[in-house]
């Protein structure tokens, strides 16, 4: 039975994506879900609850409500707690003056008539807008999804994504599987929102909104570009739980077929239409540019190496050949320390002999790769996106030569979005190692090229050392070979820490389950100590980095690297303990459900999304923000914190770009990156490396992701951890088959 309880808020004892619980004055302990704001502008409300009384196994007895309204002259409460940009006295004056209906007019009408205000001025209206635009379409949208016991969370990402949507609440009744097209909103969390609002299971809408669902994100999480029809109607059974719906399948499936969003193939395979006409493209579009032939750069190709600064070995020749030959595309492909960065600039400095170094660029996926890739060819380079964007309003770069490295990391999409813009004529050389981890997302080109043969490719093999006691290269090549390599050895630019059970196996079958697992986790706990005596080491040289500004070398200065992102060794607790070492002392945090961002925290973006960004130029000469793309894996420093507008600020120094973050996007676009899964580093390069091996990491364990962790280091890789674990590790051979539309062409 429904009660009611009055009261003011005292305290707020725990809160969580808008689910909360609370002290009143009068000591009663309240809990809930709140919609319409962040939970902490509730502190020192009066409230009228409806709900009812229960146990709770932490807090005793705690009254659950399902409805809390604000006691108070709510516009009042609202403009001075939550909306930014109002003060108590013009709360007031404004109520005062308009009345409530006529300031929420004002407000959402003709918010100009603000600037007859004194202290209202453009740049305060500006955050008063953007605030009251959020807030009452969270309480709109609030209003319309709380029967329905949407938390917070959801909520508050539902909210985002729409701001713009004109009448969003209308639009999610008509088809609530819209909210699929949201960024971390599945098709389980829209459909169970649906099935709350009365959609009938076999419902049509249903079935091909989870087809379409079904079909892309099952290609993107496995990294596939087409699946098996039974494969999909198995999948479509357990998404909507039923059985023996073959025939609304199919009559759902013919419909998207004729509509055009999936592409059917031979072998009983289908295809996203996306993902067809992205790997479609690519696969003509190289099979075109393998028969483009261009007269000789140069008359005698002996003649231009002995004139070059570099010595060149008989594979490296071959690739400079084949351009200086009249090839109008080139796939490079290498391993570690085989010489790719000196055989891209070789072919550059050739192609520079007709075309001139402005017509000439390089890109990579990540900014460290392109950076990289600038300092060793001495050719302009860009990020793959950073280009994208620059020339967004042109139909095709201004370039005449465009060198790709790091192709292994590009999935299909992007790959055909870059490859859509090249000039017919552009020559373009492809530089790769298909020993690392395939691309995140659907496809894998570079693998897929190398099978299909369908463009000139020259394969490096051969590795260059500095010195006997350089052995990064050597090691990493050892174990892309499925090889244990001469580990326990001390290099100059390599190290195993060698943290093993004792009588590993003994132990395992001696002691209870319990028992052993203790002593695994007694172990975890061991490398971890000694992953920590590596940390401060450096840590004084990170600081004096961090000191002169140099904020690129620091974030590139050390780097924890581990392959899951679970327990005592992976991502998420060793960030937690790597940001007591690197930044205890900070003079501003911020705490968001359980994480704790510092000032000059190092953080990863972690969503592709719009967000307000600056040049650091523009920044320093405090002009207007401007909507860019920030994308997943950019590496940067969270060097300022405005608690009053309750904004964070980040640098990314390889984008040269400052991004601001309002504090309810932190837990969502944002994580630390003191350490980070090795997928996460796919293109990065660090001073020193520190990776953890050990048993308990055993299922993500293969050649291609250890491979790929090491060859992360530039100077120094200090392995710590099972000595058993590396060993099997090295013996388990990564496999990166992927059923691609490229293949089935």
């Amino acid at each position: 039975m429904t009660q009611t309880l009055i009261g003011q808020i005292e305290g707020i004892l725990f809160e969580e994506d808008g689910f909360f619980i609370a002290r009143l004055k009068s000591s009663e302990k309240i809990s809930g879900t709140y919609y319409e704001s962040d939970v902490r502008h509730l502190k020192g409300a009066a409230v009228t609850l409806k709900g009812e009384w229960q146990e709770h196994k932490k807090y005793g007895s705690t009254f659950k409500f399902t409805s809390l309204h604000v006691n108070q002259d709510e516009l009042f409460f609202f403009l001075n707690r939550i909306v930014k940009g109002f003060t108590k006295k013009l709360s007031a004056e404004l109520i005062e003056t308009f009345g409530h209906e006529g300031l929420i007019d004002i407000l959402d009408n003709d918010i100009k008539r603000l600037l007859e205000f004194k202290g209202i001025k453009d740049k305060r209206l500006k955050k008063i807008q953007t605030s009251w635009k959020k807030f009452r379409s969270m309480r709109k949208l609030g209003e319309f999804l709380s029967p329905y016991s949407v938390s917070g969370e959801f909520l508050t990402t539902i909210a985002t994504a729409m701001r713009d949507v004109e009448q969003p609440s209308l639009k999610i009744k008509d088809n609530p599987y819209i909210l699929t097209k949201i960024n971390g909103i599945g098709f389980k969390r829209a459909d169970e929102l649906a099935l709350k609002m009365g959609m009938k299971k076999d419902a049509d809408i249903r079935i091909k909104s989870a087809m379409d669902y079904l079909l892309l994100n099952h290609c993107q999480q496995q990294g596939n570009s087409c699946v098996d029809k039974q494969t999909l109607f198995l999948l479509l059974d357990e998404l909507l739980e039923t059985d023996n719906q073959e025939v609304l399948y199919e009559t759902a499936l013919v419909e998207r077929v004729s509509e055009c969003s999936i592409v059917p193939m031979k072998n009983n395979r289908l295809s996203p239409s996306k993902l067809y006409d992205a790997e479609k493209f690519l696969h003509d579009d190289f099979l075109r540019r393998s028969k483009l032939k261009f007269d000789p750069l140069v008359p005698d190709i002996e003649e231009f190496f002995k004139s070059g600064d570099l010595v060149l070995g008989q594979q490296q020749k071959e690739a400079v050949s084949i351009i200086n030959n009249g090839a109008g595309i080139l796939l490079l492909v290498g391993y570690a320390g085989t010489g790719k960065s000196t055989t891209s600039k070789t072919i550059l400095n050739l192609l520079n002999t007709r075309y001139e170094k402005n017509k000439i660029m390089t890109c990579a996926l990540s900014g460290i790769a392109s950076q990289r890739i600038a300092d060793t060819t001495g050719y302009t380079s860009s990020t793959i996106q950073s280009l994208l964007v620059r020339y967004e309003q042109e139909d095709e770069f201004p370039f005449f030569v465009l060198l790709i490295d790091e192709a292994s990391m590009i999935n299909s999409l992007l790959f055909a979005r870059l490859i859509k813009k090249l000039k017919k004529d552009c020559i373009l050389i492809i530089v790769g190692d298909d020993a690392q981890l395939p691309p995140i997302g659907a496809g894998n080109v570079l693998s897929d090229v190398l099978c299909l043969n369908l463009v000139p490719i020259v394969k490096l093999t051969k590795i260059y050392r500095q010195s006997e006691e350089q052995a990064i290269a050597l090691i990493a090549n050892d174990i892309r070979q499925a090889n244990v390599p001469d580990f326990r050895r001390e290099y100059d630019d390599f190290i195993f820490i060698d943290i093993s059970i004792q009588n590993y196996y003994a132990q395992k079958n001696l002691l209870s389950k319990e028992e052993f697992s203790q002593l695994r986790e007694q172990n975890s706990s061991d490398i971890l100590a000694v992953m920590m005596q590596e940390a401060v080491k450096v840590i004084p040289k990170a600081r004096l980095r961090l000191k002169n500004k140099e904020i690129s070398s620091y974030l590139n200065y050390f780097q924890v690297i581990t392959p899951m992102k679970g327990g005592i060794l992976g991502a998420s607790n060793l960030n937690k303990v790597l940001q007591e070492y690197f930044n205890p002392n900070p003079k501003k945090s911020i705490k968001k459900g359980g994480s704790e961002f510092r000032l000059m925290d190092k953080v990863v973006h972690i969503k592709n999304e719009n967000m307000p960004t600056w040049s650091s130029e523009d920044f320093k000469e405090q002009e207007d923000s401007s909507q860019k793309r920030v994308f997943n894996g950019m590496i940067g420093l969270l060097f300022r914190i405005d608690e009053g507008d309750e904004h964070a600020f980040v640098f990314y120094p390889n984008e040269n770009m400052i991004v601001l973050y309002e504090y309810e996007q932190l837990k969502s676009h944002l994580s630390l990156s003191y350490a980070l899964t090795i997928h996460k580093v796919q293109g990065q390069e660090y001073d020193i490396v520190v990776i953890p091996i050990t048993f308990s990491h055993f299922v993500m364990h293969n050649t291609k992701l250890i491979y790929t962790a090491i060859t992360r280091a530039k100077h120094r890789c200090i392995l710590v951890g099972e000595s058993a674990a590396f060993e099997s590790a090295c013996k388990r051979i990564g496999t990166t088959k992927r059923d691609t539309v490229l293949l089935e062409l």
